[in-house]
């Protein structure tokens, strides 16, 4: 029996890779095949597994999971009732974030970072094409955007892939750990892997003329080694993204602005949205807490009962 990591799948053949270097490619052991579960993929890229292998062709069969410290879930494209194992035992996730070419919004942001939260993933915001020019609109809203993260908490970055700027400190913060890259399609994920390593040479396509939106390059989650013990997760650029396993009570809690707040609602189960004496609207009268955050709040209360 060995041990490995599952650096990608495609189909039903797993790419994974021990602690020597060595590469195996194998399949599910047929009781996983038959677990009923509400997943598309019982194994994921970055699962821990034991395998066997066959001495003939050296290819390998999963014969058990490692438990996952945590994992990043979504719902299935396809399946609406299923969900979707992005990537497991994640140190990081960066959040890919432009503000145009394409644009990403700021409820996007928001149900990403719910998600990190509410599956104990420390996330980062990488505010991503930095060199790109822009009007005074846009700037405003980067600087906005930028300045309120950072004052909730999350640690945020302006980098450039294409013009590799801030990528050491990026790779500083990365050293020794499981690193995602998540955001939308066209913000920049693969030529960003590419920046931190150029031997990968990862395929890149260019942003639609006629939309301004990235095209799909990346189909499946993958793993790439950079360094010891620093990997990157490269995931498949993402449209929408419903929030699973969370319930609409929870979700305030996902929201670190609100913590020391929430708390002193007249309700326990106050939902913040009509009842009265709630502490939450309050601190937005008082600016402790931005109007538009709130927004995003009812939004993602809104939008999750069309991912359900």
């Amino acid at each position: 029996m060995k041990t490995g990591v599952v650096y990608s799948s495609q189909g039903s053949i797993y790419r994974i890779k021990t602690s020597t270097g060595k590469v195996y490619f194998s399949k599910i052991k047929g009781k996983f095949r038959n677990i009923k579960t509400i997943s598309t993929n019982p194994i994921a890229v970055g699962d821990k597994v034991d395998f066997t292998v066959n001495k003939e062709d050296e290819t390998g069969i999963i014969q058990h999971i490692h438990p996952r410290k945590n994992y990043l879930i979504r719902k299935s494209v396809n399946l609406s009732k299923k969900i979707q194992i992005i990537a497991s035992n994640i140190d990081i996730a960066f959040i890919l974030v432009t503000i145009k070419d394409p644009k990403t919004t700021e409820t996007f942001i928001d149900r990403m970072l719910v998600m990190a939260n509410a599956y104990n993933i420390n996330a980062k915001i990488l505010f991503n094409k930095i060199d790109l020019s822009l009007d005074k609109e846009e700037q405003e809203k980067f600087d906005s955007l930028y300045t309120n993260y950072t004052n909730i908490g999350y640690q945020c970055l302006k980098i450039s892939a294409l013009k590799n700027q801030n990528i050491n400190q990026l790779k500083e913060i990365m050293r020794d750990n499981t690193s995602l890259f998540i955001g939308h399609s066209g913000t920049g994920k693969t030529t960003l892997i590419n920046t931190i390593d150029p031997t990968l040479n990862l395929k890149t396509q260019s942003i639609s003329i006629n939309h301004k939106q990235g095209q799909h390059t990346t189909t499946f989650a993958s793993i790439y080694d950079i360094e010891k013990n620093t990997r990157i997760i490269d995931t498949p650029g993402i449209k929408g993204f419903g929030l699973v396993n969370i319930n609409n009570d929870d979700i305030a809690k996902f929201f670190p602005d609100f913590t020391n707040f929430y708390s002193h609602c007249k309700f326990n189960n106050c939902t913040h949205i009509n009842e009265p004496e709630c502490s939450i609207k309050q601190m937005i009268l008082e600016g402790k807490i931005k109007e538009n955050r709130y927004q995003n709040y009812l939004k993602l209360l809104e939008e999750d009962k069309l991912y359900r």
